[in-house]
């Protein structure tokens, strides 16, 4: 199965590149969030060639279904935003669940020909090459990803917290850096281009494969309070090479 969905998701990745360099139709879901015809495109391609494996699906842009005994967790184009404006870090998350446990995760950024996977217990790879997080035990050298949650245009709350936290962790760290893909920040916190990444608000087809690509990688994912990050329950997801984990957590509880 998970040879066959690398494939699968490869051959998505020709319907995501066609979609990039067009002229897209575009829809807004909410004041900020915004939905491509080519994120439904992919999202179908996958769902189809995927179907005779005789799993759930939960998928962003269709029903969502939390009975995961065994199921594909699909994001057909994570980055959306990035993708409709032909910014180059967008990706097609997928990842395979079974009895609420990740068994493997591929993240696959066309554009950039950049294919990360990882299957549990056998490490994580970019493009074949076995990948590890970085080695840097120094939080001031840090560089950290995040994200800004849809919710912030609407949602004070959200907002402040997003203030509050880059106001803790910036001083503190090398620099933070914003792309737009919870799912690649994930993989560079995996391949050791981050030391870290932290977002609230994200949903399961959003971190489910980056998770996994990351623990293979030797790094930890955790919750805001170092505690074992649930997809479906957490609010806000950690991300780091182990290394500087505890430094993070320390800026982000509460």
């Amino acid at each position: 199965m998970f040879e066959k969905t690398i494939q699968i998701v490869k051959e998505a990745g020709e319907i995501f590149k066609e979609g990039y360099y067009k002229d897209k139709e575009i829809v807004l879901k909410g004041k900020k969030d915004l939905v491509t015809e080519y994120d439904i495109k992919v999202e179908e391609f996958l769902k189809e060639k995927l179907k005779p494996f005789n799993t759930n699906f939960i998928a962003e842009e269709s029903i969502y279904n939390e009975k995961i005994h065994k199921t594909f967790i699909i994001d057909p184009i994570d980055g959306t935003t990035n993708y409709a404006h032909q910014v180059l870090h967008c990706a097609i998350s997928v990842a395979y669940y079974e009895n609420n446990r990740e068994v493997f995760g591929i993240v696959y950024n066309p554009i950039l020909n950049e294919l990360f996977y990882a299957k549990k217990g056998e490490g994580a790879y970019l493009n074949g090459k076995k990948i590890e997080v970085s080695k840097n035990e120094c939080f001031q050298r840090a560089l950290i990803a995040t994200g800004f949650p849809y919710s912030s245009a609407e949602n004070e709350a959200d907002l402040k917290w997003v203030i509050s936290k880059l106001n803790k962790v910036l001083p503190r760290c090398q620099d933070i850096r914003r792309l737009g893909s919870a799912a690649l920040d994930l993989c560079y916190v995996a391949c050791g281009r981050y030391e870290g990444f932290y977002e609230i608000n994200l949903k399961p087809w959003d971190v489910a494969a980056g998770k996994i690509i990351v623990q293979e990688a030797g790094g930890e994912v955790s919750n805001n309070f170092g505690e074992s990050y649930n997809i479906f329950e957490d609010r806000c997801i950690v991300a780091s090479n182990m290394k500087i984990h505890k430094n993070l957590i320390s800026l982000l509880e509460g």
